[in-house]
């Protein structure tokens, strides 16, 4: 006859260890990895319960950094970009060693100042496949890349567009100095735009001069 376990309790919070941080369901943390020169793995808790014994477990999901999916990371994945994945695991809650905050894509690029706890996901990610959720975003500049909140970028007063400098032919000094920018596509058109106004203007002007003189 099988043995029935003993009962588990479900908790509401955890007090992280040696620290008067508490962590509740729905909070992200960080978690020592095995090799201490890994940076600390990030998770999301989904569920935090103790044994007979006292012994807490919590129930994670985990986000992965881009290096750590089967794509690798990629020129406009930002440096604390994660992806929240369908990875769930069962860990031992001493080895969260903390807590961070992963916003959403929009209000991380509205944050003044990145904290180290500062983190941003965009996509979901499918560990098995390697499959991204959404599979499109929208792109940007000559270089049609996704936007990387760590790069700057210009927008362009024409088109609305935003742009790399470098893609532009500027430096990012350059790029901060500016007060107006027309990307070259809009430029173009604003010179041709102008050439087209202006062009009968001169004729106009010199034909009324004309008449006026022939008046006196």
């Amino acid at each position: 006859m099988a043995k029935t376990k003993p009962g588990k309790k479900d908790l509401d919070s955890y007090t992280i260890k040696g620290t008067n941080k508490i962590v509740k369901v729905g909070d992200c943390v960080l978690m020592r990895p095995s090799d201490s020169e890994k940076l600390p793995y990030v998770a999301r808790v989904e569920k935090i319960e103790a044994d007979h014994r006292n012994n807490v477990k919590v129930r994670v999901r985990w986000y992965y950094r881009p290096e750590e999916s089967i794509g690798g990371r990629r020129q406009f994945h930002g440096a604390k970009e994660l992806f929240l994945s369908d990875h769930y695991d069962v860990q031992s809650a001493h080895t969260i060693e903390g807590k961070c905050i992963v916003h959403s894509f929009k209000n991380y690029t509205k944050l003044d100042n990145v904290g180290a706890e500062d983190y941003f996901c965009r996509f979901e990610y499918k560990a098995a496949t390697g499959g991204f959720t959404p599979d499109r975003v929208a792109v940007y500049c000559k270089c049609e890349m996704p936007y990387n909140p760590d790069d700057l970028m210009v927008q362009c007063e024409g088109c609305k567009d935003w742009f790399h400098p470098t893609c532009m032919g500027m430096t990012i000094d350059q790029a901060k100095k500016l007060d107006h920018f027309l990307c070259s596509d809009c430029s173009s058109e604003a010179d041709a735009k102008t050439s087209m106004d202006e062009f009968p203007v001169s004729p106009i002007t010199e034909i009324k001069v004309e008449s006026k003189r022939r008046k006196r």
